[in-house]
């Protein structure tokens, strides 16, 4: 899978809705009633982030729940890659991008959501091929003003900016040409999770996905 393969396969999962949630899981059992309730609700594509000892479990789980699509989240190394993959995971996101992890989701025929948070990472994602990015941290990188400048030059590249995201900015995101959806924590919050609160959730997956 080339990085351009890479690109048009995240880009297709990434337009399946205007949110992909990114859900840290504790608890595998957690797993599929949360992937279903999410589906439900209109959010197909699933990022679960390699944060706990349980995620790898989850991913397993929430592969096989019919009209899901689940990826891993916060890959570092070649080993996450592998590791992602074998579970089940259909893509991949990383906080950045280096030589070898890119390599290893080629490798992998994994399509790879890399981060960046500058132009000029942008553009050397760009010149190996990468055209849809991560725009990590978000809010802490200056927001969706910030997301839009940096577009304005580079309007060949597609993002997902994910960190700091919410219900009550994520407009200002989704706003921008060069956006096609955002990544968000808010739609499974860990009280609904603890509580087994699925119908809450597919509520707010409804109102993210409006």
């Amino acid at each position: 899978m080339t990085p351009q393969d890479q690109s048009k396969a995240a880009r297709d999962i990434a337009g399946r809705a205007p949110v992909i949630p990114v859900l840290v899981l504790d608890d595998a059992a957690h797993a599929r009633p949360l992937a279903e309730a999410l589906v439900a609700g209109g959010l197909p594509a699933l990022e679960v982030t390699l944060r706990t000892p349980a995620a790898l479990d989850c991913i397993r789980a929430m592969a096989e729940v019919p009209g899901g699509m689940v990826g891993a989240g916060t890959l570092l190394t070649p080993a996450d890659v592998r590791a992602a993959k074998a579970a089940g995971a259909t893509f991949g996101v990383s906080p950045g991008a280096t030589d070898i992890l890119l390599q290893a989701c080629i490798d992998e025929d994994l399509p790879l959501l890399p981060g960046a948070a500058t132009a000029t990472e942008a553009m050397v994602l760009l010149e190996k091929g990468f055209d849809m990015l991560k725009f990590f941290p978000a809010e802490a990188s200056g927001g969706a003003p910030a997301l839009k400048a940096i577009g304005a030059p580079i309007p060949q590249i597609t993002w997902c900016p994910t960190g700091g995201v919410s219900l009550a900015n994520k407009a200002g995101y989704l706003g921008l040409s060069n956006v096609i959806c955002v990544g968000g924590s808010w739609v499974a919050p860990a009280d609904k999770m603890a509580s087994g609160d699925w119908a809450g959730i597919e509520t707010l997956a409804r109102e993210a996905r409006a």
